[in-house]
């Protein structure tokens, strides 16, 4: 942590981090990003308040933050993902007794627009996929693994941090299956057909074992030096493979997960086997995608029914 709030205060936000690593089970993105806001909370409040006490916190101080935040232009979807995070703060702090009342229970939620995430067509992604397998014809060890992330990650729809954390053993080569650790740590089974099929075997062949070295553990992908991927490295490789395809979208690694997802309703799959599979807690999530197809029929109809 900086210094930059009193000591006291410092200690505050090394608790709630604890708390929500060890006790709420978030991902280090997450934990990183909610302290984040906590402590621009604080600050922004002795900034105005410098002789303030925790104690005294109130709604017209998360309402002057939020409200600075906004006319900061942060986006709408930003500022309801803030509005979340300092309510969990104040929820957080009432039942360590740090204060008598929670101000965030009567802080309004920020309403997000619902944007139509960007997608590859099918064809597109077909054309992605291909470029893939192109590329590892000669069985280049680091092609024969960029081959494998857009595949999985195209063909599982998984998140690319659970890419990024697949052991040997979350793989299921018999039944085309591969074991994912999500968010709070809960575990799902998600298959994948036989083209990921084919890549994770060319991988685990030929690939991984040209790249492996000590320090490689049982990591499944790995980096050029045999260290497990990490996301950064991922997200490259996924701009990349998509910048060999004209026409296509530059999506990141989530890109392909839209994409999983909406083919998936495009080809009829029902909508909480598709909630299952992305993990998703809450069935409203995925229910996005449902507008992403319904989009498409409208495009597809207006330009092509002669009364549209």
């Amino acid at each position: 942590m900086s210094s930059d709030l009193p000591a006291p205060l410092e200690l505050v936000l090394e608790e709630y981090a604890r708390h929500l690593g060890l006790e709420r089970g978030r991902s280090q993105h997450t934990v990183k990003a909610y302290v984040a806001d906590a402590k621009s909370l604080l600050q922004h409040w002795l900034s105005t308040s410098p002789e303030a006490h925790l104690g005294e916190l109130d709604i017209q101080v998360l309402r002057s933050w939020l409200a600075g935040q906004s006319a900061a232009g942060i986006a709408r979807t930003t500022l309801a993902r803030r509005t979340s995070s300092v309510r969990n703060f104040t929820a957080w702090l009432l039942r360590t007794r740090r204060i008598a009342t929670d101000p965030g229970a009567r802080l309004g939620a920020a309403k997000a627009h619902r944007t139509l995430p960007p997608v590859l067509r099918q064809s597109q992604a077909a054309d992605v996929m291909d470029a893939a397998e192109s590329g590892a014809q000669q069985n280049d060890p680091i092609a024969l693994r960029d081959r494998l992330i857009v595949e999985l990650l195209y063909a599982t729809g998984i998140r690319v941090g659970e890419l990024c954390g697949l052991d040997l053993g979350s793989v299921d080569r018999e039944r085309w299956l591969l074991r994912v650790i999500g968010k709070g740590d809960k575990e799902r089974s998600v298959p994948y057909g036989k083209p990921a099929a084919d890549a994770v075997d060319l991988w685990l062949h030929v690939g991984r074992p040209a790249v492996a070295t000590d320090s490689s553990g049982q990591a499944l992908l790995l980096g050029k030096r045999g260290k497990r991927l990490d996301q950064r490295q991922a997200r490259s490789v996924v701009h990349e493979v998509l910048s060999a395809v004209p026409g296509a979208p530059n999506l990141s690694p989530h890109g392909l997960r839209h994409t999983a997802a909406t083919h998936l309703l495009e080809g009829g799959a029902d909508l909480r086997v598709v909630q299952e599979l992305l993990g998703h807690a809450s069935l409203a999530t995925t229910q996005l995608y449902t507008h992403v197809s319904v989009a498409r029929l409208r495009a597809v109809h207006d330009q092509a029914h002669p009364r549209a």
